[in-house]
């Protein structure tokens, strides 16, 4: 396959890129704008995917329409995996304006060149638990339920699936949505947790744990990046089910970590595979941060039963990407 992936330069999406070449033959094109959080071409080159014949990098800002100049040199797309978007929760809050203009825009665009490809096989749309809101005790929210958005990214997240469901319904593109948890890997920009708390450590800081009023730390289901990379290219090669407008939850995937952890206990495993103690204090939410949500949860089982099987244990990738981290090679993504 020919995939157009959003967002290639990211965190997230340099691991699928990375996992395609290593995996498949299918060919990449990357789109990515270069923000920030992109860190420019470094983890593009870090993966030595920039000398790879089946991959190709391109920039640009995908809040504003494709050029035809642009569209000549994609052509010839079999799936467009949209991951591109800002996602930075707090930058949200402080900047909602730029965060949802972004989210937005990239999604209706690429909708927009999806549907000029007569062959185009599927459009996978990249959303996140955050759209379903915090979930309480006991509650794990499944594909279809109905969106409750704590802040400006996840409102713009959820908003890109009903344009989604829109450009289905009107345009009848073969569209798929996944829902992730909160993903850990390497090259993950520093002011992501696990990076984050890594620093700390070394700097001897006290670490921020986010509480509620009753002082229960936050939690989340966490997920390797490559487990990740593995449930979407399994989603775009072996499932077709697609959305449709009557099954709230058909073409509507999870994918979701296996163990739900708070963010004691995770600083725990961090600060423990690094042989080090720590310090840390009681954030409490909300009046310290609004929009944070203190717990996620998503219902798991619908990509198993399809035949999806999970490559990697969480507590494994937590030690392991930390290692990853502090190896004197690797500091200079801290």
């Amino acid at each position: 396959m020919r995939i157009l992936l959003t967002g290639s330069n990211g965190f997230i999406g340099h691991h699928f890129v990375e996992y395609v070449l290593k995996n498949t033959d299918h060919e990449i094109i990357g789109l990515d704008k270069l923000t920030y959080a992109a860190e420019g071409f470094d983890r593009i080159r870090a993966i030595d995917a920039m000398n790879n014949p089946r991959c190709r990098i391109l920039t640009y800002d995908l809040a504003y329409p494709l050029s035809e100049g642009m569209v000549k040199e994609l052509s010839d797309i079999d799936v467009i995996i949209h991951m591109g978007a800002d996602s930075h929760v707090d930058r949200s809050i402080n900047d909602p304006v730029s965060v949802v203009h972004n989210n937005i825009n990239s999604t209706l665009y690429m909708l927009e060149y999806a549907r000029t490809l007569p062959n185009l096989k599927k459009f996978l749309y990249f959303s996140t638990d955050e759209v379903y809101g915090c979930a309480p005790e006991g509650i794990s929210f499944e594909e279809g339920d109905r969106f409750n958005p704590g802040n400006p990214y996840s409102a713009s997240k959820a908003a890109g699936e009903l344009l989604c469901y829109a450009y289905h319904n009107t345009y009848h593109l073969p569209i798929q949505i996944t829902s992730t948890m909160n993903v850990i890997g390497e090259r993950q920009h520093p002011e992501k947790f696990l990076p984050a708390i890594v620093n700390m450590l070394n700097a001897g800081k006290e670490v921020p744990v986010w509480s509620s009023v009753d002082g229960k730390p936050g939690s989340r289901f966490y997920i390797d990046a490559k487990v990740v990379a593995n449930a979407v290219l399994y989603i775009i090669e072996h499932i077709n089910e697609t959305l449709d407008n009557i099954d709230a939850g058909a073409g509507k995937f999870n994918i979701v970590g296996e163990e739900e952890i708070d963010n004691l206990q995770f600083l725990r495993i961090v600060a423990g595979t690094l042989d080090k103690k720590f310090t840390h204090r009681r954030v409490y939410q909300p009046s310290n941060r609004p929009g944070y949500d203190l717990r996620y949860d998503l219902k798991r089982g619908k990509l198993e039963r399809y035949g999806w099987e999970r490559p990697l244990n969480i507590r494994d990738s937590i030690a392991n990407i930390t290692r990853w981290y502090f190896d004197e090679k690797n500091k200079n993504w801290l």
